[in-house]
């Protein structure tokens, strides 16, 4: 079969890649900047599988009819990514979905339909570093699944594919796991505030607790709402959650821990990459989601409502907070009466 990957940015770039390696027929598909450079120098992979250099033909949009589309750009840009291939998209090919949050692919169902959409949740880490080199932190699972139905013989076409370079696993709800990745990415938001890696951040127990105050009230407004939180392969809703309703003083050298570990090498969220490079993140779509749907609903979820406008605060400005400002920020935001916040 033959692959299109459209988006070159961290995932995008790894999975193409290691795909090309394993002798997959790949067409990437990039912006301009990362054409030229791809094109120059190879694209450059290191990681926990060593280092690797993969030269590819990077197009800018899709000309030719493939048998799968890996659509990996943020939600944010899936219009303008769907819009200038459209013609190879519409009634052809699959499209599997990777972005995280939950408003993905309702989006591509409304652009191209469902019947060829598949969904999957991405659990294996990387950075990018523009605009020719990956950083691939640690591995992790593939999630692949039908998001409106039962899988088919659609999804096990895809985790073949997908299973030449990645641990591919087909999933029955993967809708509902989707609602749980949003509490795994949330803890980028405040490593996207301060400008500094995951290891980094979390290595101050300060930023911990924070941390966890902000998953706490996440976990309270999906509750209050009645969405259930599923299990991913390797993961169990029950220990974040219950990790975020232990006393702060007990959580945060826990949580520390955990996310001191989870690369040798730096670490950076997919919201602090974005801001690196001058791009939109995609903070709307993971705490911003939260906000937005406990404001709907009258939920008191100020504290997820001030890390979404301190990103974009990031965003707009490019001046990173100090720790200490940042904690002296949401202590006020914090105390704020019910009834003023609403």
């Amino acid at each position: 079969m033959k692959v299109a990957v459209i988006g070159l940015g961290a995932i995008g770039g790894l999975v193409a890649g290691y795909l090309k390696a394993k002798g997959v027929a790949v067409v990437p598909v990039g912006r301009l900047e990362q054409k030229k450079q791809i094109e120059r120098h190879g694209l450059q992979i290191e990681g926990p599988r060593g280092p690797a250099l993969v030269y590819l033909d990077v197009k800018t949009r899709l000309e030719e009819k493939v048998d799968l589309v890996i659509l990996t750009v943020k939600t944010q840009d899936i219009r303008d990514a769907v819009d200038k291939s459209r013609d190879f998209l519409v009634n052809g090919p699959l499209i599997l979905s990777t972005q995280n949050g939950v408003r993905a692919d309702k989006l591509l169902s409304l652009m191209l339909g469902p019947e060829n959409l598949v969904a999957s949740i991405v659990m294996f880490g990387a950075t990018y570093v523009p605009y020719h080199r990956v950083v691939h932190n640690f591995e992790g699972n593939w999630l692949i699944g039908r998001p409106f139905g039962t899988n088919d013989e659609a999804v096990t076409r895809v985790v073949e594919i997908l299973k030449t370079a990645f641990e591919a696993v087909p999933v029955a709800n993967i809708s509902g796991m989707k609602w749980t990745k949003v509490f795994v990415n949330a803890s980028n938001c405040i490593p996207a505030v301060l400008g500094k890696s995951m290891q980094e951040t979390y290595s101050d127990l300060e930023m911990c607790r924070w941390a966890l105050r902000i998953l706490k009230e996440g976990f309270d407004v999906v509750d209050q709402l009645k969405i259930e939180l599923l299990d991913m392969p390797d993961f169990e809703v029950k220990k974040l959650k219950g990790l975020s309703a232990l006393p702060p003083e007990q959580a945060a050298p826990v949580y520390s821990g955990i996310m001191t570990k989870l690369s040798e090498e730096p670490l950076y969220g997919s919201i602090l990459q974005s801001i690196q490079r001058g791009r939109p993140s995609e903070i709307d779509f993971i705490n911003g989601e939260l906000a937005n749907q406990a404001k709907t609903h009258n939920i008191d979820a100020r504290l997820n409502t001030r890390i979404t406008e301190l990103v974009h605060r990031v965003e707009e400005t490019k001046n990173f907070m100090t720790p200490e400002a940042f904690s002296q920020d949401m202590e006020k935001c914090s105390q704020i009466k019910r009834e003023d916040f609403f």
